[in-house]
């Protein structure tokens, strides 16, 4: 996906998130930030866009998101479980209705036994909806990490087109993933 295509996709975003009233919020790790710059990138972001939390580091994950630390340790970032909860906690720590995560590696070498090319995107939404996919990715460091913040956006995308329409809540509830095994988020 070109960085017009994904410009366009957030542009599309960002128009049904204020058609329905809906806010997002975006975690990052092997993207760096660039699922939020094609967001803010359009003109009108902030009406719809909550922020961001890019967390490369493995910790981060888990101190800021409310990663499973046993997740972690047993799997190691670069997993479809993590995205799920990384989506799942800067959703709750944003206050967002929508939620998407990237995790993977760009390469060139392997991360967590796995080989570059290996990306898993998350969405997490109102009552509990969300889905992770597990992508393989074949190009350059640049290339995989452009084609991953594309498919971010357009899973999300998909999912707030199948959304039943003003079901979204602005009641924040406690992060479903948020227990003994996980770091201490504090309040929000």
């Amino acid at each position: 996906m070109t960085t017009q295509n994904t410009h366009g996709t957030a542009a599309d975003l960002l128009a049904l998130c204020e058609e329905r009233g809906v806010t997002l919020a975006v975690a990052e790790s092997l993207t760096g930030g660039l699922v939020a710059a094609e967001i803010t990138a359009v003109p009108g972001a902030s009406r719809s866009f909550r922020g961001a939390v890019t967390t490369y580091a493995t910790d981060l994950k888990r101190d800021v998101l409310g990663v499973d630390s046993t997740l972690l340790a047993q799997r190691g970032a670069v997993d479809g479980e993590v995205a799920r909860q990384m989506a799942s906690g800067v959703r709750w720590r944003l206050g967002a209705d929508w939620a998407v995560a990237t995790t993977g590696v760009a390469g060139p070498d392997p991360q967590d036994g796995q080989q570059p090319g290996t990306v898993f995107v998350a969405v997490a939404g109102p009552e509990g909806r969300s889905e992770t996919r597990s992508l393989n990715l074949a190009g350059s460091r640049t290339e995989i990490r452009t084609a991953a913040a594309g498919e971010a956006l357009a899973l999300l995308r998909r999912h707030l087109d199948a959304a039943p329409q003003g079901q979204e809540s602005r009641k924040y509830p406690e992060n479903p993933d948020q227990g003994a095994s996980h770091s201490s988020l504090g309040e929000r």
